[in-house]
């Protein structure tokens, strides 16, 4: 047995959260917003800090800074029963930001990396990295410093006998360039949105994708996230749809997919179906939308449990 379940390594950053906002910005204009939140950010964190509310024993690896954003960063994930033993901290480089505009169910993101371009394979304790059953890691597109060993990287993992999955997330530069040839054969679960899986496969539609990748590495299951569409898997063999639950009054949709993923990664490793795996990922990526931030819903796991039977008749 081993004392971790999985080991989260990537980005690290708050999320400043505007609401309510009166219009879009426009040069030499001011705007108002109606309510301004900052809470823990960043696709990897927000997936580890839920996977460890669901239940699950989690660390994470990645880097910040030593400034007023690093102790909100390490505080929330320590409240929500993350190891943040292994997070590096900076004394060149200032913890990621994300300034996000949120409209609806739709919103608009500038980011600051920060100290999470400095992450380099050099940083990865592999002795702590073997204390656990599974690799998770998230954002290829914004860690330039460790991007390029991330074939290394689960190749370890791999050689440990921990199972692995990755979410690329978006390519602000959107030259979707990811190595694939050498990365997939050591990926277990690849887990894009439907728009970054059409751009990685320079396809345009879903099955098209498919077909170039499947031959890359015959054992890889692919997980996409289609929003209010659902979420789709491949597993080698079939093509599953898995219906999406709609929350009709969400409160925020940052975070839904990485929510999601943290609920189907919770099954995965727990030897669940792959059936199983989608709808209790379609169910946390709901239940997401219900507070503000990537973690709120997760913070109160009895009321999160509420919200779960009252909105889809489902249990958590």
């Amino acid at each position: 047995m081993k004392p971790l379940d999985i080991i989260v390594t990537g980005e690290l950053n708050v999320d400043i959260i505007l609401n309510s906002i009166n219009g879009f910005p426009e040069m030499g204009k001011e705007i108002l917003a109606g309510s301004l939140d900052m809470t823990l950010g960043s696709s990897s964190a927000i997936f580890a800090g839920n996977l460890s509310s669901l239940g699950s024993k989690v660390a994470f690896i990645g880097k910040i800074g030593r400034d007023g954003f690093s102790s909100t960063v390490l505080e929330s994930l320590q409240k929500l029963g993350v190891d943040t033993s292994h997070i590096i901290r900076s004394d060149v480089f200032n913890t990621g930001a994300t300034i996000v505009l949120n409209y609806g169910n739709d919103r608009a993101m500038v980011t600051y990396p920060g100290a999470m371009e400095d992450l380099k394979a050099a940083d990865i304790d592999l002795r702590f990295l073997s204390n656990a059953r599974h690799l998770h890691f998230s954002s290829v597109f914004l860690q330039p410093g460790i991007r390029p060993s991330l074939p290394w990287l689960f190749a370890q993992a791999k050689s440990m006998g921990l199972t692995t999955s990755l979410d690329p997330q978006w390519d602000p530069e959107e030259k979707w360039e990811i190595n694939a040839a050498e990365l997939f054969p050591y990926l277990d679960v690849f887990m894009p949105n439907m728009a970054e899986f059409l751009n990685i496969t320079s396809s345009e539609t879903l099955e098209k994708g498919i077909e170039k990748i499947k031959n890359l590495a015959p054992g890889l299951m692919l997980v996409i996230k289609d929003g209010t569409n659902g979420a789709y898997a491949w597993n080698g063999s079939r093509l599953l749809h898995q219906p999406s639950f709609l929350n009709e009054n969400p409160v925020d949709c940052i975070g839904a997919g990485d929510s999601f993923n943290a609920g189907f990664i919770r099954k995965f490793t727990s030897g669940a179906s792959l059936e199983e795996s989608l709808e209790y990922g379609a169910i946390t990526g709901a239940v997401s939308t219900t507070c503000a931030g990537g973690t709120g819903a997760f913070a109160d796991m009895k009321k999160a449990g509420e919200f779960a039977r009252e909105l889809f008749n489902k249990t958590l």
